[in-house]
């Protein structure tokens, strides 16, 4: 409530710090350990298909999250702030490239781990498909498999994807186009992936 004594000036004050304070909102223990148990697991799983290494992966995540920390970014919403998160992965993933590292193929999921069979479905078929699926997307470019990784594991919009790879949005319809065309070429025909996102 204000006093009576406050002036129009006082007011205009009180709002500007008000705004600032929100603006400059930084995320405190909990918020930030709340919003790495709602991002951790699809990083990682964006890491490990995009780099192709397990142990890479592990050690992406950490830093992402570390420089996320560091940016000390404002941020309109979750969604802001996740796609700047997988925007700092991609980035690293392209520098570790660009320094030499290659590529390996990742390993069919223990019975344990994250992505494993659940259903009691056939694991030799089961098998085969991840490992076809893994063959081709290890013929794409590293864009075009984050692409497809983000529009279909992940479920992201074409704006999100432009906001976490640094892509016009006006390129990510056919840009996708591309690649979902060239991962069925791969796989030997038109296969998955012909529905189109908004």
């Amino acid at each position: 409530m204000f006093s009576r004594d406050m002036t129009f000036t006082d007011v205009e004050r009180l709002d500007r710090i008000a705004a600032e304070a929100i603006e400059t909102f930084v995320m405190d223990e909990d918020a930030f350990r709340a919003f790495y148990d709602r991002t951790a697991r699809s990083v990682w799983s964006y890491l490990a298909r995009i780099t192709g290494d397990r142990s890479l992966a592990d050690d992406l995540l950490q830093e992402s999250y570390y420089r996320f920390l560091r940016a000390e970014r404002r941020f309109d919403s979750e969604s802001h702030r996740r796609n700047y998160l997988f925007r700092i992965a991609t980035n690293l993933a392209h520098d570790r490239r660009r320094r030499g590292r290659h590529a390996v193929n990742v390993p069919v999921p223990g019975e344990n781990e994250p992505g494993a069979l659940v259903d009691g479905s056939d694991l030799a078929t089961e098998t085969e498909r991840r490992t076809d699926l893994g063959r081709a997307m290890a013929t794409l470019k590293p864009r075009e498999r984050e692409m497809l990784w983000l529009a279909y594991a992940q479920g992201s919009s074409h704006e999100e994807i432009a906001e976490s790879l640094g892509v016009r949005k006006a390129s990510i319809k056919i840009l996708l186009f591309r690649a979902r065309r060239r991962l069925a070429a791969a796989l030997g025909g038109p296969r998955a992936f012909t529905r189109s996102r908004a």
